[in-house]
């Protein structure tokens, strides 16, 4: 089975979408604003793996798909719709299809999004 490296550690993937990501090793950070990175497109959904720095917001906005935010690092206010959701790691927020989501950074964050693919 061939396998697409996506670059160098503990994160192999095969042609279907199997295999094993470190997610902080992939995690990358900007002075200049969050960065987001795809990870992986299923038939079903859209995994991206968000960073953010202290300081750093993503005003809320609606986009045309549900989304799942888990923290993985980090502390700040996720916005779903009209409320603000205090999140630290593990901590899990949903936003529907059409919703307005935001994302203001307290301490460097690290989430992973999981959209409906659309």
């Amino acid at each position: 089975m061939k396998k697409n490296r996506l670059d160098g550690t503990n994160r192999d993937f095969s042609g279907n979408g199997e295999g094993v990501m470190d997610l902080l090793s992939v995690a990358e950070f900007s002075c200049t604003g969050p960065v987001k990175k795809d990870l992986l497109k299923t038939a079903g959904s859209n995994i991206v793996l968000v960073c953010i720095e202290a300081g750093q917001v993503i005003p809320p906005h609606p986009e045309p798909y549900a989304v799942v935010f888990v923290v993985l690092q980090g502390e700040g206010t996720i916005t779903s719709g009209t409320v603000e959701h205090p999140v630290k790691p593990l901590h899990l927020v949903s936003v529907g299809k059409d919703e307005n989501r935001g994302i203001r950074c307290n301490q460097r964050m690290v989430l992973l999004g999981i959209r409906e693919d659309v």
